[in-house]
């Protein structure tokens, strides 16, 4: 009998739980306890929560820690073209029979019981994790914060809180200040927490949730300063000033992302070269990530083509502002989004910067947008707008008519990782 790939291991893992999303730490504590609670043996956490902005500064962070001679654990969802992305063991992806034995471990000690796909596949990167050496580890914040599931550690090196906005509202609220509340969930008593710039009703949250812990707040604005003059960042704190090249992760967003990480490698006292790494050597696919080779650019020909996995409105304004710095090119989007997101709200902002948008349904995706919706909500603010079959329909009717535009596909990371798929 051949043994099950962790893709057949993964299938059924998601018929644990009728439900995708079912936030609670129960199950976990659970499984974790079978397994012998590998959430109190990890190298040294650092938990980073926030609506935006959590896998850039993550990436960040991780690549200074590695340029200083750390050996770094991450964890990050959702993964865009394979599930192994999810799971970074001292500094390497994981491998497919690593990956397969520990997923089959805790399938086996899960039983028939109810957990979801998250929580259990969560369970699994701990437990490798805990099992492998490594200086720090690196757990981004799935949805929420206060009861997600890697909100089992109950004492962090350190936590980071990105920038909270309006999104999954479902789960965690209708207002900032809600959202804000479930974000700083993490904050666990006397652990140090980096929070980026926040507007004024989370940054309240933020701060009465940290008092109740006597959690110090290492806050930009306060404690730390970052901008960007004349092509360069610059950071400063009471360690002193960094005058450093921008963040190879394209998009004035990202010098708050660097901010944010840059705090966190001064608390652990990395040095002014591993804090350059951390923006000069950073990779986070489908993060304003231009395409270079591959099936869709070979269509592409003349055309750039870029990609783009943010989808709430926050997202669409930073994208917007990157846009508006590139106006060599006429630029059309190739747009996708799920049913659960703001679309007016996303693409509001992008309408000004954009010439059209071609809507597309995201392949294999039950909760996709249908083309047709994403195309009226697209004109109804102002796009000129088309419906396509595929990315590659879309992208096929931009070059016919301009050849040497510049081509963004968008408006979800679940179509980023189709994109990836094809393009590979």
């Amino acid at each position: 009998m051949t043994a099950p790939t962790s893709d057949v291991i993964l299938e059924r893992m998601m018929a644990l739980h009728p439900k995708i999303i079912d936030l609670t730490l129960d199950r976990m504590y659970r499984l974790l306890d079978a397994l012998g609670n590998p959430e109190r043996d990890l190298p040294p956490v650092i938990h980073i929560a926030g609506t935006n902005g959590k896998g850039s500064t993550q990436a960040m962070i991780r690549a200074g820690l590695e340029a200083a001679g750390k050996r770094v654990h991450a964890y990050t969802s959702p993964h865009l073209a394979r599930f192994h992305e999810r799971i970074r063991l001292a500094g390497e992806l994981i491998d497919e029979d690593a990956l397969t034995a520990v997923l089959d471990e805790c399938y086996a000690a899960n039983g028939d019981a109810a957990i979801t796909y998250f929580e259990i596949t969560t369970c699994a990167a701990l437990l490798v994790f805990a099992r492998t050496p490594a200086d720090y580890t690196l757990l981004e914040v799935g949805l929420g914060g206060r009861l997600d599931a890697t909100n089992v550690v109950d004492a962090p090196a350190l936590t980071v809180i990105t920038p909270v906005s309006i999104d999954h509202q479902q789960f965690l609220g209708d207002t900032l200040g809600q959202i804000a509340g479930e974000k700083a969930g993490i904050i666990k008593r006397r652990v140090p927490c980096i929070v980026a710039p926040q507007e004024d009703a989370a940054l309240e949250v933020i701060e009465r949730q940290a008092e109740r812990h006597h959690a110090p707040l290492l806050a930009h604005g306060q404690h730390w300063h970052v901008t960007s003059e004349a092509a360069r960042l610059i950071y400063q704190d009471e360690r002193g000033l960094l005058d450093l090249p921008p963040p190879n992760l394209p998009g004035a967003h990202q010098v708050i992302n660097a901010g944010a990480a840059l705090a966190a490698l001064r608390y652990l006292n990395m040095d002014e070269a591993a804090c350059e790494a951390a923006v000069t050597q950073a990779h986070w696919p489908a993060r304003m990530q231009r395409l270079k080779a591959g099936p869709l650019v070979d269509i592409a020909g003349g055309a750039e083509l870029w990609l783009d996995g943010g989808h709430n409105p926050a997202a669409g304004i930073a994208l917007a502002e990157v846009l508006a710095a590139r106006r060599d090119r006429p630029t059309h989007l190739i747009c996708g989004m799920l049913n659960t997101k703001d679309i007016a709200g996303y693409l509001r902002p992008l309408a000004a910067q954009a010439d059209t948008l071609h809507a597309v349904s995201i392949p294999g995706e039950a909760s996709t947008l249908p083309a047709s919706e994403t195309a009226r909500a697209a004109r109804e603010v102002g796009l000129t707008a088309y419906e396509a079959d595929s990315v590659e329909a879309a992208l096929r009717a931009v070059v016919t008519r301009e050849p040497g535009a510049r081509v963004l596909i968008c408006g979800s990371l679940y179509l980023a990782g189709n994109v990836l798929r094809e393009n590979s």
